[in-house]
């Protein structure tokens, strides 16, 4: 980012091929259209653009940009509540949902259809209860699960206190496990 700001376009295209995909992920499960979650990440990438030569690097540039994220994902959320659109389930519109459903190749018996069916219906279980989640919690989850960030970088991209991640996070854990008690008991 310190590139960027200096005026390295190369920079900013390399901070964009890194972390395209990880923010592409985290909006698709947040809103659940891959248009929107494409959308937002343009915006994101469009205000780190404008931002860079305030850029001061006091935290680690992931949470920076996570944070950024974050309000870019509360602002849609607060648009899209005001909107009365429909949007079409995933699995009806073919769409992908980037980092649940890659294919482990390294076993050759997942590739089973047995298998791979089992495998997209554990996903669709385990989407449909991060979905029961509030707009917080679910993307407190996404950033600990899917981004592997600490407490500490959660609550710096989420404006909360690590001990304010900590609780979001247990009750996140609990409400998961209400919702995938019924489908991990024989």
């Amino acid at each position: 980012m310190l590139r960027t700001k200096a005026g390295d376009d190369e920079a900013f295209s390399q901070l964009v091929a890194g972390y395209q995909d990880r923010l592409l992920s985290i909006f698709y499960h947040m809103l659940r259209d891959q248009g929107a979650a494409e959308d937002l990440v343009q915006e994101v990438f469009l205000r780190i653009y404008r931002a860079r030569n305030g850029y001061q690097p006091t935290a680690k540039f992931s949470t920076w940009l996570f944070r950024i994220a974050n309000n870019v994902a509360s602002n849609a959320r607060r648009t899209l509540g005001r909107r009365k659109e429909v949007p079409l389930n995933a699995q009806e519109s073919g769409s992908v949902a980037v980092g649940l459903r890659k294919t482990v190749m390294s076993d050759r018996s997942s590739l089973l259809p047995t298998r791979q069916a089992a495998k997209r219906e554990m996903c669709a279980i385990v989407q449909s209860a991060l979905d029961t989640l509030n707009e917080r919690q679910r993307m407190a989850v996404l950033l600990h699960k899917f981004e592997g960030m600490s407490y500490e970088d959660i609550g710096e991209a989420m404006a909360l206190s690590t001990e304010a991640v900590k609780s979001l996070l247990a009750r996140a854990r609990e409400n998961l496990r209400g919702q995938l008690e019924q489908h991990l008991r024989p």
